[in-house]
């Protein structure tokens, strides 16, 4: 218990000590520089998220860094079987960039400023309408120049292999004319979820980035079922990470 304790106290103590920088951030967005705002938040979670990743006892090897374009915004679409896939795909994020997560992550006091100030935004998948102009706001992200990241399974998954994708998840790439990487993700439940009594244990995490998929280019056919392509690209990836 002493891993995942220091873990959520390092957290605790961030989000508490950080108080300051809500005001500092709201007064940089009213004078138009949220993108000081961004690159100075973005700054702050990656070092603080390495912390924990480091008092976790978390290995990271990162493979497929060079395919992530160095000057245009993409969407990162992985699979999620741990609650540290986001501590170690945001660290290993050149600039960082916001995910698309659970309308109850908004409910969290203090953490769901920093998630805002990261560009995060929260989907509420029953309701239609509202997760719609979700996606067009992380559309409208990526145009601005601001990666995001997107989970399609929709929730964590602990078996071998990820759920089912959601295709319309990824209309986001498709409206912002965006390029989609896909990211396979192996090791992070062996950080937690795997273990009794939730503890966290030492292991190796393995993050592998794929070549960009320009989504314009795309015929219909494979477009309609990219999301399918994508978790099958994940699944054999994630048996390299594991043999």
């Amino acid at each position: 218990m002493i891993r995942i304790t220091l873990v959520l106290g390092y957290l605790f103590f961030f989000l508490v000590f950080t108080c300051p920088y809500y005001f500092i951030y709201k007064r940089w967005d009213k004078n138009g520089l949220s993108k000081k705002r961004y690159k100075s938040a973005a700054k702050k979670v990656h070092n603080a998220f390495g912390i924990c990743l480091s008092m976790a006892g978390a290995q990271i090897t990162i493979d497929g860094i060079s395919n992530i374009p160095k000057d245009q915004a993409v969407l990162y679409v992985g699979n999620h079987s741990s609650y540290f896939d986001i501590l170690a795909l945001f660290h290993s994020i050149p600039g960082g960039a916001g995910f698309v997560a659970k309308d109850d992550m908004a409910k969290i006091p203090l953490l769901n400023k920093w998630m805002t100030f990261i560009n995060c935004l929260f989907i509420n998948r029953k309701d239609v309408g509202q997760g719609m102009a979700t996606i067009k706001q992380a559309a409208q992200y990526l145009k601005d120049g601001y990666s995001m990241v997107i989970f399609p399974e929709g929730t964590r998954s602990q078996d071998p292999e990820p759920h089912e994708f959601k295709e319309g998840s990824l209309r986001i790439a498709s409206l912002a004319k965006a390029p989609i990487i896909p990211v396979a993700i192996s090791g992070t439940a062996d950080l937690l979820e795997n273990n009794p009594g939730f503890r966290a244990r030492p292991a190796t995490v393995h993050i592998t980035f794929g070549e960009p998929i320009d989504v314009t280019k795309l015929p219909r056919a494979e477009k309609k079922h990219l999301g399918a392509t994508i978790r099958q690209w994940i699944i054999d990836t994630r048996k390299i990470h594991n043999s």
